[in-house]
């Protein structure tokens, strides 16, 4: 067992703030939670911005497409980052600099400005590609899944948060005197600030991996094994030359896309469609948002066993079912007219899909462990390639937001087959049970007995 592997977490201890690995852990969270609060606090806003900005549906839906593209490229970058220059500077830095547009936002007076504002906040999703590499170095391979899982559906919960909280914060405004075409405005200088003082905190408290600062570890010696791959174009190469990491990129394109259409759709679509005020809407949507704070670690949780008994090839059939599944559950939702069939639809769609991604993520940690960014940031990107690809259905005039979910649920169930396509070398498999064993010896053994 190597340095990082012997010193990584084999347990979860919630209310552990003082080990590295579980600060890290709550840190990383809570951050990814503050930018999903940001990169969508605008979309439960959208009914009072289209009437401020006389927006179409063709130009609601470019700017639902801008704020998930450009994150396909960021994040592609990132991941490279983080095996280069660690996830603490990475995290840090990605936070200060998308605070700046997720606050100037407000200026934005036509489509066009809006529509590169959205663009500029769209970077600040690559933050989930940091999330899942910073979990993954932090704990062992008998707990990485459910980590993983549970950062990540943690974080994912600032969305559905948003989606409640963002008109609150709009009505209280207006409440105040503020007219409804400065109040939204006003609204998104809050989750700017916040994100500054979280970037500077992340910076602050938390280390690159258990034994400490990539750099520290470089000019030891001790990171040598993890840098064979080279620069960080090295370890891209390295990763885009797989052809599962395509794979696994497509099928998160089929889970974390459609979760974030149903987050950048969601509350316009049960405005719309059952004629509910703003609030209603938003609660309504923010429901399938508060679903992250359990269903995602589910699916880490469930692969984590599943793999103690059968492997990685655990891992990879419970990863097609949940996805088959949450394919399914959107067709039926699309199909909804009663609006509490809608509700229970969506929030069994949301069951499914998360945990679809929680299983995703559980399996990429053991793909390639010397280019573990570049293949987070490649299947994260995926994602965001689904959220792209879906806004484009929904862009037409004459395409139906019921009609764009329906063929969006057929998408996600073709693309579930192509994780029956990932395999592993028998030379992983026994190497990666070699690891799990190690870090069950380790969770068994007696803790260490401090020193009167």
């Amino acid at each position: 067992m190597d340095l990082i592997d012997a010193q990584k977490a084999t347990r979860i201890k919630l209310f552990d703030w003082k080990s590295v690995q579980m600060r890290s852990f709550h840190l990383t969270w809570v951050s990814f939670f503050l930018c999903f609060f940001g990169w969508f606090g605008i979309a439960p806003l959208m009914a009072v911005v289209r009437e401020d900005l006389d927006l179409s549906k063709s130009e609601i839906s470019w700017t639902i497409i801008a704020s998930v593209a450009i994150t396909i490229v960021v994040r592609l970058v990132v991941g490279p980052l983080c095996d280069r220059i660690g996830p603490r500077k990475t995290y840090a830095g990605l936070m200060i600099l998308g605070a700046f547009p997720v606050m100037g936002i407000g200026l934005a007076n036509s489509f066009e400005s809006f529509l590169l504002f959205r663009l500029a906040i769209g970077g600040i999703g690559a933050s989930f590609v940091i999330t899942q590499y910073h979990t993954s170095v932090m704990f062992a391979p008998n707990v990485v899944g459910t980590a993983t899982a549970t950062t990540a559906g943690w974080g994912n919960l600032g969305g559905g948060v948003t989606l409640m909280v963002m008109p609150l914060i709009f009505a209280a405004i207006v409440m105040l005197g503020a007219e409804e075409t400065l109040g939204w405005r006003l609204a998104m200088v809050a989750p700017g600030m916040v994100l500054l003082v979280a970037g500077a905190a992340y910076y602050q408290f938390t280390e690159d991996c258990p034994a400490g600062n990539y750099r520290d570890l470089r000019r030891s010696g001790a990171m040598a094994e993890l840098n064979k791959s080279g620069s960080a174009w090295g370890t891209f190469r390295s990763a885009a030359a797989d052809p599962r990491v395509w794979f696994m990129f497509l099928i998160y394109g089929a889970c974390f896309g459609t979760d974030l259409t149903i987050l950048n759709i969601g509350a316009i679509y049960f405005f719309d469609s059952f004629d509910l005020d703003l609030k209603t809407a938003g609660l309504i949507a923010g429901l399938f948002g508060l679903m992250s704070i359990f269903a995602r670690t589910l699916g880490g949780v469930f692969s984590d066993k599943i793999a103690a008994r059968t492997g990685l090839g655990g891992r990879v059939h419970f990863l097609f079912i949940v996805t088959f599944l949450g394919g399914v559950a959107l067709i039926v939702f699309s199909q909804m007219r009663v609006l509490g069939l809608a509700i229970a639809a969506v929030l069994v769609f949301s069951l499914f899909v998360k945990m679809a991604q929680g299983a995703t993520f559980s399996i990429v940690p053991f793909m390639n462990r010397h280019a573990l960014g570049a293949i987070s940031g490649i299947v994260g990107a995926g994602g965001n390639a689904g959220a792209v690809a879906a806004g484009f259905l929904f862009k037409s005039e004459t395409l139906s937001y019921a009609d764009g979910l329906l063929y969006l649920g057929i998408a996600a169930t073709l693309c579930s087959v192509l994780a029956l396509f990932v395999r592993f070398s028998p030379d992983i498999i026994a190497h990666e049970r070699q690891r799990l064993a190690e870090a069950l010896a380790l969770r068994a053994a007696p803790a260490p007995v401090a020193a009167e």
